[in-house]
């Protein structure tokens, strides 16, 4: 949770709003979102700012589960945006459901349209307009996750066309491995002591065998 957001004045009575923000990487910062919850007009104490640097693949992300044991029936969430809290749609579809079904109060600060708070007495067109759009908002999120694996996907592939190789580079194969790979195939030495002698690690040492058994 964030320790250096406070939106509470003194005299303000505690109105129970909670914040959840979330990058991928620990790489990326959260700037962005916390100007949008700053800019806000409503009041969040810093409690309730809940903060995850996780994939947006699945929700078993800490800050988010701690997030649901703390908040209540009447609390308002507060998002930056629908890919904040997620990129799998069945997974946005079904963390929405329970936050719905208790009676959890939900603001997507970048979609006007997704804020729970509008619908309050107008019996199913509010749910039916915010399924609509979540619907629609949480397919375009999982699209772009698909498609951010698929452009990697073409880069490696590309990358792979130009000679370009990924991994740990190959081991060089020691210049005196052909006679010390004689004396062993001869029951001459132990693998061990062809080991100690090339110094090579035993998975280095094998797989050098097996090329080496290939060639000849």
């Amino acid at each position: 949770m964030l320790t250096d957001l406070k939106f509470l004045e003194v005299g303000q009575p505690f109105i129970p709003n909670y914040a959840y923000l979330r990058v991928s990487t620990k790489e990326q910062n959260l700037a962005r979102q916390i100007d949008s919850i700053r800019q806000l007009n409503e009041h969040i104490d810093e409690r309730d700012i809940y903060c995850d640097k996780w994939s947006g693949n699945d929700f078993n992300r800490p800050e988010w589960l701690a997030l649901k044991r703390s908040i209540r029936p009447s609390d308002t969430l507060f998002v930056h945006s629908l890919d904040r809290l997620g990129r799998n749609k069945k997974g946005i579809l079904e963390e929405w459901q329970w936050l719905i079904d208790n009676k959890i109060n939900i603001v997507v600060l970048d979609m006007p349209l997704l804020d729970t708070r509008k619908y309050k007495g107008l019996d199913g067109i509010g749910e039916l307009v915010t399924n609509l759009v979540l619907q629609i908002l949480s397919w375009l999120a999982e699209e772009e996750r698909r498609k951010i694996k698929e452009r990697q996907r073409e880069g490696i592939d590309a990358a792979l066309k130009r000679g370009i190789k990924f991994g740990r580079p190959p081991v060089p194969k020691p210049k005196d491995f052909d006679t010390v790979y004689k004396q062993w195939k001869n029951s001459e030495i132990t693998a061990t002591k062809a080991m100690q002698i090339l110094n090579l690690k035993r998975n280095t040492f094998y797989k050098l065998a097996k090329e080496q058994k290939e060639i000849r």
